[in-house]
Formats: C-alpha cells, structure tokens, sequence
C-alpha cells in the first residue's frame, strides 16, 4: 500500500472476505471486548503484532509507540497517551496480561543510541529525541560495555523491553496487581532479519520461543 487509494482497495477486499466470513465474530465484538493481553510494540511498520501473532479482531489490545516504551508513572496534568491506554487496559478491560515487544533495526533504539536529537526542537526531531531520552541510563550502560556498534544496538532493543517493565511496575495500579497474581507481565523481542519471536525469562535473558 502506497497511498490512500491503495487504503480503500483494501478496506473493500476486507469488506468482500474477512468481514462476510467473520460476520458473527464481528456481531458479538459490536458489543464490546474483553481482551485477555495487551501488547505495547513499537510503531515500525514491519512488526504488527496482531500479524506476528497471528491474532484476531478482539484477541489483543495493542498501543504502539516509538521503541515500544512505556514512560514511568507520573501523576501531572500532561496528557499521557500509553498510560491512558494502560489505564484502560488494566483497571477497565481487566487484562491478565501485558507483552512487551521489541524488534530488530528499530530506528528509535537507533536514535537513542546515537543521541542524533539530543537538543533538537520539536518538529526537527526535538519530540523523538525527548521520548527515547528515557534510554538514556541504559544507552550509557551499554556503550560502556559494548561500545556504540551492532552488538550495543541488539543489547539496547533488548533493553527497551526491560525499562518497560520496570516502568511499567512504578504505577501502582499495575503493580497491586502483579502482587496479586491477577497481572502478568511479559517481555518479548521480534527479530525482523529471521522472524524468530524471542521471550524474556524470570532472569531478564531472552532465548527463542
């Protein structure tokens, strides 16, 4: 798909299959959604996780972003779209569930790895450069360790999914929760170069799922 165009070509393809196929799902689904995990990715367009998950209409609730970062909890009066969304997800629809997932070449672990809008304005980078900033503890750890080349770029992707969840943990809605039993949270990692889905274990390692 290249343009708009392109956009309602495929929305009459889905009107003429998946939506007459799935018309009851589609009924009930009019009615509401109960989810059972929410999925935080990041905005790439080559990792849609309904897709790598092979997940239908209503299975998932998905908030994408750059670098799929949840940002720490912060009680002010800025508007705050993922913990709008996480809000929702957790206290309304009730989730048991939350994934993070990252993947391969992302341009946002690119961006806090090289510092290329440290000090930009809004508009020439300024806002990437301020959401990626909450990278930046973990973009010094690991150049320290790695230097800057591919081995600190895989390490960083690899790190976004566990500054998510330890951000995720610092709101307390969520965190009642996990000490309850009643919420689990997830890491995974999606490596685009070979399509193999990696799952974070007790210990923050990934291995193939």
């Amino acid at each position: 798909m290249t343009s708009f165009t392109d956009l309602i070509a495929g929305y009459h393809r889905f009107r003429d299959t998946d939506w007459r196929r799935e018309r009851e799902r589609w009924a009930e689904l009019s009615q509401g959604q109960s989810p059972k995990v929410m999925v935080i990715a990041c905005s790439d367009s080559r990792v849609d996780p309904t897709q790598i998950f092979d997940a239908s209409p209503g299975e998932m609730f998905v908030v994408r972003n750059v670098a799929n970062l949840v940002p720490p909890f912060e009680a002010d009066s800025g508007r705050h779209g993922v913990s709008a969304a996480l809000e929702f997800a957790v206290t309304q629809l009730e989730v048991p569930e939350i994934v993070v997932m990252g993947h391969g070449s992302c341009g946002g672990v690119a961006a806090a790895l090289s510092r290329r809008f440290v000090d930009a304005t809004p508009g020439a980078g300024g806002f990437i450069g301020h959401w990626v900033d909450m990278l930046d503890a973990a973009r010094d750890r690991i150049v320290a360790e790695h230097g800057d080349g591919p081995g600190a770029i895989r390490a960083l992707e690899l790190e976004t999914v566990r500054v998510s969840i330890e951000n995720l943990r610092s709101f307390p809605f969520v965190r009642e929760r996990e000490v309850a039993g009643t919420l689990k949270l997830r890491g995974a990692y999606f490596a685009i170069r070979d399509g193999v889905l990696h799952v974070m274990g007790e210990d923050g390692a990934f291995g193939p799922a």
